[in-house]
C-alpha cells in the first residue's frame, strides 16, 4: 500500500466492481466468443463473422442517434443488435425480438462466474464495520454473483434508476467519471463526499471521477486494464484486502 495524499477519516466505502473485486477481462473474452457462436447459429446462412468488428459501427450509430445511450451499456447493446439485424434485412419486429433474445443471453453469461474468496472475505469484514456501496458503469448482476448482500446500495450507470433520491425515478445516471452516482451515494448515506472512500481500477472513471466529485480514492491497478491515472489517488493498493489495514 502506498499513500499519495493524506487520507482523512471516512464513514463509508464505495467499490467499482469489474476489475476491482474480480478480473473481468477473461470473463468478457469468453463471452465474446460465445456471442459470435450465438449469432452464427441464429443466422447460419450469413457469410459474416458476428464479432466486434461487425457490431462496432452499429454501436457508434446508436450513440450518435441517442447520445445518452453511451451511459447505459444494456440499452446501447440492445440498440446495437437491433440496428445490425436491420442491416441484414430483418423486419423491425423480428430485429427487436432477436435483439432482446441475444441481450438476455448475453446478460445470463455476464454474471456467470465466481468472485474470488478474498473479495467475499473483505466485503464481509468491511460491511460489519461501516456501510459499503457499489458504483459501476457495468451491468453485472451482483445478486447472481453472490455479493449483493454486502452492499447497502448498488448504483449502475444508465436509465434504470431504482433508488429514492433527488434524481427522479427513471432518470439517467451518467457513467463515471461523471459525478452522478458518487453524489447520490453520498446523499443516501447522509455523508459528505469527502467522507466516502471510493475503490476502483480505472484512473479515469474511478480515481479522477471520485476526486472530481470530492471523494477520497483507493486505486487498485492489479488487473491492469483500466485507464492510467491522471490525478494521484489518496492510496494505491497492491491487493484489495489491504483495505482492512485502514480500519
Amino acid at each position: 500500500m502506498k499513500f499519495h495524499r493524506r487520507l482523512k477519516p471516512f464513514k463509508a466505502i464505495s467499490f467499482d466492481l469489474d476489475d476491482t473485486l474480480y478480473s473481468n477481462g477473461p470473463i468478457m473474452a469468453a463471452i465474446d466468443i460465445k456471442m459470435v457462436q450465438y449469432f452464427a447459429q441464429l443466422m447460419p446462412k450469413q457469410a459474416q463473422v458476428f464479432d466486434v468488428k461487425f457490431w462496432w459501427p452499429f454501436r457508434q450509430q446508436a450513440i450518435q442517434q441517442h447520445g445518452d445511450l453511451a451511459h447505459d451499456v444494456v440499452a446501447v447493446r440492445f440498440e446495437c443488435y437491433r440496428l445490425g439485424l436491420l442491416s441484414l434485412n430483418y423486419s423491425e419486429v423480428v430485429a427487436c425480438t432477436e435483439a432482446q433474445a441475444a441481450l438476455d443471453y448475453f446478460i445470463s453469461l455476464r454474471s456467470d462466474f465466481t468472485v474470488p474468496e478474498v473479495s467475499h472475505h473483505l466485503l464481509a469484514k468491511l460491511s460489519e464495520q461501516l456501510p459499503i456501496v457499489a458504483i459501476t458503469n457495468g451491468n453485472v448482476d451482483a445478486n447472481a454473483i453472490g455479493i449483493a448482500p454486502y452492499f447497502s446500495a448498488i448504483y449502475h450507470a444508465g436509465f434504470q434508476v431504482n433508488h429514492t433520491s433527488t434524481l427522479a425515478q427513471g432518470s439517467l445516471f451518467k457513467q463515471k467519471p461523471r459525478h452522478d452516482m458518487f453524489h447520490v451515494a453520498c446523499e443516501q448515506l447522509h455523508i459528505k463526499p469527502e467522507e466516502l472512500l471510493h475503490v476502483g481500477d480505472c484512473g479515469n472513471a474511478d480515481i479522477f471521477g471520485a476526486i472530481n466529485a470530492g471523494c477520497q480514492t483507493a486505486w487498485l491497478p492489479k488487473y491492469g486494464v483500466g485507464k492510467a491515472i491522471k490525478v494521484l489517488p489518496h492510496i494505491e493498493l497492491n491487493e484489495v484486502n489491504e483495505l482492512l489495514r485502514l480500519l
